[in-house]
């Protein structure tokens, strides 16, 4: 019975729509076409003028109404004249009421000077003096309106048509779109019908998680910090680079926290209307306020927090920092609420307004690393609940064959090793499954159709020869993981390393890898005395590192204890060069030295060991994929192998990750 008092106190009204005021403006149109004087629907009988002429000389006509415009002339009966049987065709009183007399027949006439001369000879020739000849003008109401409305209609639609579209053609009507266009597009978290991710979703990041909850606590308990004379912050920074867990992080926040979580992107405040982002940063506080205690999400910031007047050559950025300046103001100005805090995220801290980046504003900035090894074993953990694995599957195994990967990145390793276990028709993933989807993730997909001569064949081979040999032989070079000549990606062949993670890097250890890294170029010189274009990734990699010891990390004794790097990303916008041309010719010098030295000691290497380079080579055109136990055979156990705990490839697996190193060829 509740139920049915509910529907009878409530019910569902019609929705108002704006095609309702449209069908009442048909239909008044076509109601004055209907009452407006004209003859409804009918239309009188059509005869002849010379017949005409005779019912004027019998004495039916009454009056006779010539229109001009249409050459055309309505003919209008006596009352004695209707009652004739030779008129029972004759048009009489129609359904609708007409406020003038209806003609009862129509006449269609040519050269309108003859035919007025006929009536007028007729008339006087029979003395009908009584008769009536009228003359006018006919015009159509319907079409009247039509013509000077028709332009008005369409320009009222073409505005509606484009303000729908650009209002995003949400619901409400081009009115309400228009009138909200100033409003925040901020989503609110719905704690009861969102998916809901918890801190036990991120694994990893225990220093930012920490920081991350406290600030949740602040808004559960303000007591426990205020009571102290403490304040709640009122902005926290997530950095790091991409993949790393920032945005979920906030999802975090938003499932743990039993506050309002308002989430939105910085590119939702830009419009192409004048003043509408920051009306929208104002509107977006102003809910935020009036459900405080609440936390407000912006994701990549720095669509709107990038610092004032940079890059502004054209002078068209006043939008951005118009709502840069509101932004800096609701944060951090007269009337603030200290119930808001606001979380924000981004990948290039360094470009963002040095404003927004004070405390007061963003009292905190948590940095959100790269996982290390411990890390993405818990990352791993978490990404493959949802996933049938063998039971045999080692998580610390896969941590140690993907350095480097950040959490976006063990997630696609996961779901690729899903995908590649169901094409092979597999009931669960294995370790194999994992190290291909490594392999497709980090190279790309097999191209063994792919044509190559014999010759190349051999070219390639005693390349990827080559760089194993020379990181087989070097103490600080990466340990060998894999080496292939079968086509991958862009790669004719790719010699894969587990690299050590390190902290630091020191020059000797550099110029071990710039030698492994120059191992292939070298092998071609030795075994064919002749060089390719194949190395174009080697020398890429090389020249990189060797610029960076000379101009970054100041580990060049010409230059000096000099560094020409800017962590703020000012150089980035000039164009000058922070040295002189003297000062570049000596970098360019010491680049050059460098490489050069590692490429000869590479040489002498290889034709220390040429026997070994060419039975190696030999072996990986026989196996086309060779691994480390192939390598202990050839040049026996390395004699400072790590003791890292790291764990061996076996002959059985198949790859693992190259951030290590890929060769393309």
């Amino acid at each position: 019975m509740a139920k049915e008092t509910n529907n009878n106190t409530n019910p569902k009204k019609p929705r108002f729509s704006s095609y309702w005021i449209y069908g009442i403006i048909l239909l008044f149109i076509i109601g004055m076409q209907l009452f407006s004087g004209g003859s409804g629907w009918s239309t009188p009988p059509e005869i002849t003028p010379s017949r005409m002429e005779q019912f004027l000389e019998d004495g039916d006509v009454e009056k006779i109404l010539i229109i001009n415009n249409t050459k055309s002339a309505k003919i209008f009966l006596t009352e004695e004249a209707l009652k004739k049987d030779v008129h029972k065709n004759a048009q009489g009183q129609t359904f609708l009421p007409s406020a003038s007399q209806v003609p009862q027949y129509l006449v269609k006439f040519g050269d309108a000077q003859n035919f007025e001369n006929g009536i007028s000879e007729t008339i006087d020739e029979n003395n009908l003096s009584d008769v009536e000849v009228k003359f006018d003008i006919e015009s159509n109401l319907f079409t009247d309106l039509l013509i000077t409305l028709l332009p008005f209609v369409l320009i009222i639609g073409i505005w509606i048509f484009l303000m729908r579209r650009m209002s995003g053609g949400a619901a409400g009507g081009a009115g309400g779109q228009i009138f909200n266009i100033g409003k925040s597009k901020a989503k609110l978290f719905d704690e009861k019908t969102d998916m809901k991710v918890t801190f036990k979703d991120v694994a990893g990041l225990e220093g930012a998680k920490e920081e991350v909850q406290e600030i949740v606590d602040f808004l559960k308990n303000p007591e426990k910090y205020t009571s102290l004379g403490g304040k709640i912050p009122k902005g926290a920074l997530l950095v790091g680079p991409p993949g790393t867990g920032k945005t979920l992080l906030a999802k975090a926040v938003a499932g743990e926290a039993k506050v309002p979580f308002f989430s939105l992107s910085g590119s939702d405040f830009v419009e192409m209307f004048v003043g509408v982002g920051a009306s929208r940063v104002r509107d977006l506080f102003k809910q935020a306020k009036d459900k405080s205690p609440a936390i407000i999400f912006i994701d990549e910031i720095d669509a709107i927090g990038r610092a004032r007047g940079k890059n502004n050559f054209t002078g068209s950025n006043d939008e951005r920092e118009n709502t840069l300046n509101q932004l800096l103001t609701e944060m951090d100005g007269f009337g603030t609420n200290t119930n808001v805090i606001v979380l924000a995220a981004t990948n290039r801290a360094d470009i963002l307004d040095k404003a927004l980046m004070r405390a007061g504003r963003f009292d905190r900035q948590i940095y959100v690393d790269l996982p290390d090894v411990r890390e993405r074993k818990e990352i791993f953990e978490v990404h493959l609940r949802p996933i049938k694995n063998s039971e045999s599957l080692d998580m610390e195994f896969l941590a140690k064959q993907t350095p480097g990967f950040s959490g976006a990145d063990i997630a696609n390793v996961c779901n690729e090793a899903a995908l590649i276990a169901a094409r092979k028709g597999k009931k669960a993933v294995d370790k194999q499954d994992f190290l291909d989807a490594v392999d497709r993730i980090v190279g790309g997909l097999e191209k063994k159709n792919k044509i190559i001569t014999p010759e190349e064949k051999k070219t390639i081979a005693f390349h990827e020869a080559g760089h194993a040999t020379v990181s087989w032989l070097l103490e600080h070079a990466a340990p060998l993981v894999k080496v292939t000549i079968v086509p991958r990606g862009q790669s004719l062949g790719a010699a894969w390393y587990l690299p050590e993670e390190r902290l630091i890097v020191r020059p000797e250890q550099m110029a071990d890898e710039m030698c492994a890294t120059m191992g292939g170029r070298a092998a071609e010189k030795v075994i064919f005395d002749k060089i390719s274009t194949g190395a174009l990734s080697d020398l890429e990699k090389v020249t990189k590192q060797a610029r960076a010891m000379v101009t970054i990390y100041g580990l060049n004794d010409e230059i000096g204890n000099l560094t020409y790097y800017d962590s703020s990303g000012q150089t980035d916008y000039n164009f000058s060069k922070p040295y002189s041309e003297e000062t570049a010719k000596v970098i360019d010098k010491e680049i050059s030295r460098i490489i050069e030295e590692q490429y000869q000691r590479a040489i002498k290497l290889l034709e220390d060991n040429k026997d070994k380079l060419t039975t190696l080579a030999e072996r990986l055109l026989e196996k086309e994929v060779i691994f480390k136990d192939d390598l202990e055979r050839i040049f026996g156990k390395r004699p400072f192998e790590k003791k890292s705990g790291m764990t061996e490839i076996k002959e059985s697996d198949s790859a693992t990750k190259e951030e290590e190193l890929q060769e393309k060829e």
